[in-house]
């Protein structure tokens, strides 16, 4: 009887190292490339990434319709206006006659994201997140020049 048991364990434990491993879940993809940087007035050099759909300049461009360094820059330049950890809001004005349009520039000065599924590498900052104007789905085109 103890042969048994003996040999029933050392099968279960056989098979807990021959069996497949869980898969690790590997962080989402995102171009790590560098579209264009500023430095704030501080000396932070905030790096706007290429990114993907969630973050960088792919998710802005898409979704906010921010598509020129120009806005980025002129928000980065100025002040931060809002300060959480790593987490710099950068606030700015487009102006265009009478249209009047506040935006937003959030960048990530971390090498990680708040949610850890980023990591820009050793050395490095995310950079910029998002850019959005306040009260509107999207930015005017008038702000693309």
């Amino acid at each position: 009887m103890m042969k048994i048991a003996v040999l029933a364990t050392t099968i279960v434990a056989a098979a807990a190292f021959l069996a497949p491993a869980a898969p690790t879940l590997a962080a989402p993809y995102f171009n790590k490339s560098v579209k264009c940087q500023e430095t704030d007035p501080e000396g932070r050099v905030i790096p706007t990434r290429v990114g993907n759909s969630a973050l960088g300049r792919n998710h802005f461009s898409s979704k906010h319709n921010i598509r020129t360094c120009k806005i980025i820059s002129a928000a980065v330049r100025d002040k931060v206006d809002k300060k959480e950890g790593g987490r710099l809001e950068h606030w700015g004005v487009a102006y265009k006659g009478r249209q009047i349009v506040d935006f937003v520039v959030i960048a990530q000065y971390t090498r990680k994201t708040a949610d850890r599924q980023y990591d820009a590498g050793e050395g490095q900052v995310i950079g910029v997140v998002t850019a959005y104007c306040r009260r509107m789905t999207e930015c005017p085109d008038w702000m693309n020049p």
